[in-house]
């Protein structure tokens, strides 16, 4: 388990770019096919939240999802993210959170590939890659 974190917004600005700062903490959305490393192997490692760095999705989990955006079937832990019904810009969606610190990632969809049938649509501004090290498990 882990200790929750809550700061205030000067102190994310601080903390974040402007453009991480509205994603995550003004639930904004990047450009679709922005991120650099979309469809680029980054090798093993696993994703983090950019804001808190709580361990959110392996490399194995990430998939081509044609949307735009990085997408994976299943989060490392689900205690690691939350799951809140969003109502906004007139449809109904799932938003994805971090557990630790509340920070928008992005979004999940019942059209994902097996195992979970599930699409976790997140910001790659939401997230900082970390490579396996070798050696480490």
């Amino acid at each position: 388990m882990f200790k929750k974190i809550f700061k205030t917004e000067d102190e994310w600005k601080k903390i974040l770019t402007p453009e991480q700062f509205h994603v995550m903490r003004e639930k904004g959305t990047e450009s679709p096919f922005s991120c650099a490393w979309r469809k680029q192997d980054l090798g093993e490692g696993v994703f983090h939240c950019a804001a808190c760095e709580l361990p959110l999705f392996a490399s194995g989990t990430k998939f081509e999802s044609g949307t735009g955006w990085p997408s994976y079937f299943e989060p490392i832990d689900n205690e690691n993210i939350e799951e809140l019904r969003d109502d906004s810009l007139g449809m109904r969606r799932t938003e994805v959170r971090c557990a630790r610190c509340g920070s928008h990632l992005g979004h999940v969809f019942d059209d994902g590939p097996a195992p979970s049938g599930k699409r976790y649509c997140i910001n790659s501004l939401a997230l900082n890659f970390k490579r396996k090290q070798d050696g480490q498990h």
